[in-house]
């Protein structure tokens, strides 16, 4: 029996070895200058002698595919939370998600623990409404545990027809039971820009997520407004609140929007050559067919008009991006609390049979060479009056997070950044809501929206007007 194995054995070592020195010979046929490193002899005769062992004594028959399945999830979710292995179904998925619309509860997730760990809820869906909160610990879906599961595999079951319901167990800081929801899953249509004149000579724009649409979205709200507005334009607040991210092309569209043109918005580095890309405020970075540049007609205005951008510990990714931009260029101030810090890029690397794997291949740097990662952006003016800002879910707190990447950014930032001090919001006090002691938070961008509140007094106190002075000069 133990010859049979050691000849089994080495005939699963044969055919992986095999298969890993084929698919780096496809490496170099494809990319000449990549250096073939040694493969781990040791490990790969480790790595057959388990499968051999489980193929031959696990307590069921295990299909090939499943054990080579999961060794690959196993190598891609051992390295950082946002790398992953996508199936034919997980593949499709995220194609769907970046078109912006799905069926499911409309909750942006991360795994942790083994347990699906939620970083936003997004607006306007089954879990908004439901009061899901960041940080919530999803511990059952339905009867199912979660405990054990794939992130993809928990998304999928998350995800079903509209209209069919599911239950989700959750367990909260601060709640001594877990909470049960029973939420109904919708078609989720997100609406990626949502905008509206507060007054005359004041805008508000929200971004909810960055998806393909968005910059020719936000180019039809920003001339709608410069249309409604009787009087020129004093104040534009872009908020990103609560945005998980999207598309980098969104990002950078949306920020070429208000920067002169070819600014660098944001740039990568990471081993390869390919992961090191600078990208500026012009269409070849944003369009895909750049001879039908939508930015080209926006109000010449909307490059000077003083901007206050909002954000908080749910503003991920691309909306980090987006605010880093706008403050490192001083374009606009910033206003909030410190963003989640998802600074990695994720690129998406199609294999055989409508499968890819998303994988981790360089870090964000805003363009004065500050790492998002696992930081994100200090806001010029904090908001002292933020609830539970504090105990918030961030990039730092994942499992197996990348590191910044820059020794000398781990340390403390001071309080905030030179800027002018913050408004005192009506109904707060050292720090405190006395206005909503309880009860859901106020709908961003509604007149109980005290951050805005303090944004439209930050224009009318004049502090904006010499920021923009700085900015034409």
């Amino acid at each position: 029996m133990v010859e049979k194995m050691r000849q089994f054995g080495l005939v699963v070592s044969g055919v992986v070895v095999g298969v890993m020195l084929s698919l780096n010979f496809s490496a170099i046929a494809n990319k000449e200058t990549e250096v073939l490193h040694p493969l781990p002899v040791e490990e790969l005769r480790a790595f057959s002698e388990v499968f051999g062992r489980i193929k031959s004594d696990y307590v069921e028959p295990v299909q090939d595919k499943k054990l080579i399945t999961e060794a690959i999830n196993g190598m891609l979710t051992g390295l950082d939370p946002h790398s992953a292995y996508l199936d034919a179904d997980g593949f499709k998925e995220l194609q769907i998600g970046t078109q912006g619309e799905f069926g499911g509860l409309g909750i942006e997730v991360s795994m942790e623990d083994g347990f699906v760990k939620v970083i936003s809820p997004i607006e306007d869906t089954p879990a908004f409404r439901a009061g899901i909160q960041p940080g919530d610990l999803i511990i059952k879906l339905d009867d199912a545990a979660v405990k054990g599961l794939s992130l993809t595999d928990a998304i999928k079951r998350m995800r079903g027809k509209p209209d069919t319901p599911i239950t989700i167990t959750i367990l909260r800081k601060g709640e001594t039971k877990p909470l049960i929801f029973t939420l109904v899953r919708a078609v989720i249509k997100i609406q990626s820009v949502k905008s509206k004149l507060i007054e005359p000579g004041y805008a508000y724009i929200r971004i909810t997520q960055f998806q393909e649409q968005t910059g020719e979205n936000l180019t039809k709200a920003i001339d709608k407004l410069f249309k409604e507005s009787t009087v020129p334009m004093k104040g534009l607040v872009l908020d990103l609140r609560n945005d998980p991210g999207g598309l980098l092309n969104g990002a950078v569209a949306v920020s070429a929007a208000f920067l002169p043109a070819n600014s660098l918005v944001v740039y990568t580095d990471g081993r390869t050559d390919d992961a090191k890309m600078r990208l500026h405020a012009s269409p070849e970075f944003y369009l895909r067919d750049t001879r039908n540049d939508y930015l080209k007609g926006l109000p010449p205005e909307i490059k000077t008009v003083p901007m206050v951008t909002l954000v908080n510990g749910g503003s991920a990714s691309a909306s980090e991006i987006v605010a880093g931009a706008l403050q490192d260029h001083k374009r606009s101030i910033v206003m909030g609390t410190q963003t989640f810090g998802k600074g990695s890029v994720q690129t998406i690397l199609p294999l055989g049979n409508n499968t890819a794997i998303k994988l981790t291949t360089a870090r964000y740097y805003t363009p004065n060479g500050q790492s998002i990662q696992a930081k994100g952006i200090t806001p010029d003016i904090l908001d002292e009056s933020a609830k539970d800002e504090s105990e918030r879910l961030r990039e730092a707190d994942l499992t197996r997070h990348l590191s910044n990447g820059k020794k000398e950014e781990v340390k403390p930032e001071p309080e905030a950044k030179a800027a002018p001090k913050p408004v005192r919001i009506p109904g707060v006090e050292n720090g405190e809501d006395k206005t909503t002691k309880e009860g859901p938070p106020a709908e961003f961008g509604s007149s109980e929206d005290l951050l805005l509140t303090q944004a439209l007094d930050y224009f009318k106190n004049g502090a904006a007007a010499t920021n923009a002075a700085k900015i034409v000069n």
